[in-house]
């Protein structure tokens, strides 16, 4: 989890993640898919900015992390939303949502394919007749580059974060290693995070979709070239 950065996410990734966009294409995406859809489920909403700028969009949207700092910001930009605390691959809200929603590579953070099946049957449970699901992938095996380190920097109301990253493959798991150096009007503080996510194939991912229930098809694009996958339950 962002631990040591929750505070600062948003400044950080303000820095090269482009939201407004990602979420013109989510709405758009699912108007077309079901132009009644109006209740949206955002598992491992982050922050809330998605969540956000879906209800911007005429959506109404509630979101889930596992993170409670996460959860409490969240709740804080979006105040009309639901926001729980809970593990994505074990919830049970009594709501149904017209698409439910797990993006920005969240899911491989459940690390095994048992659990990632588990995922996919509680947002199947959660989804309204209908509905739909959307899942942003993390990068399958072979993709990543255990040998690049990237920087980057962001800087607001008299705060400067940067965040040096590191990658480390072990099998199917990839390690991140976030290393922060925070300055502000205190001074410089720095901190350390570890964040494991599994890496699945495409064909593992399809196969988890199946047993789990649901009719999925494979965008291999998506919003930001990570590729998007769009499920329903299976007749």
């Amino acid at each position: 989890m962002f631990t040591a950065s929750a505070a600062h996410y948003d400044l950080i990734y303000s820095t090269f993640k482009n939201y407004a966009g990602e979420v013109a294409q989510i709405a758009s995406l699912l108007r077309q898919l079901n132009p009644e859809c109006r209740t949206i489920l955002d598992v491992a909403c982050g922050t809330g900015e998605h969540a956000r700028l879906l209800a911007v969009q005429g959506f109404i949207v509630d979101g889930l992390d596992l993170d409670p700092a996460f959860v409490r910001i969240a709740q804080q930009k979006h105040p009309l939303g639901r926001f729980f605390q809970a593990d994505m691959s074990d919830f049970h809200l009594p709501y149904r949502y017209d698409a439910v929603l797990c993006l920005f590579s969240s899911i491989g953070y459940l690390k095994t394919l048992d659990r990632v099946r588990r995922a996919l049957t509680c947002f199947r449970e959660h989804l309204a007749p209908g509905g739909v699901l959307l899942i942003e992938p993390w990068f399958p095996p072979d993709v990543l580059d255990p040998k690049r380190v990237s920087t980057n920097v962001g800087e607001a109301k008299g705060v400067r974060v940067t965040r040096v990253t590191r990658v480390e493959i072990e099998d199917n798991i990839s390690r991140l290693h976030f290393d922060y150096e925070i300055t502000d009007s205190n001074g410089t503080t720095r901190a350390s995070e570890i964040h494991e996510l599994g890496l699945f194939t495409k064909a593992e991912m399809l196969r988890a979709f199946e047993e789990a229930e649901l009719q999925v098809e494979h965008d291999p694009v998506g919003l930001t070239d990570r590729g998007l996958y769009v499920a329903r339950i299976a007749a």
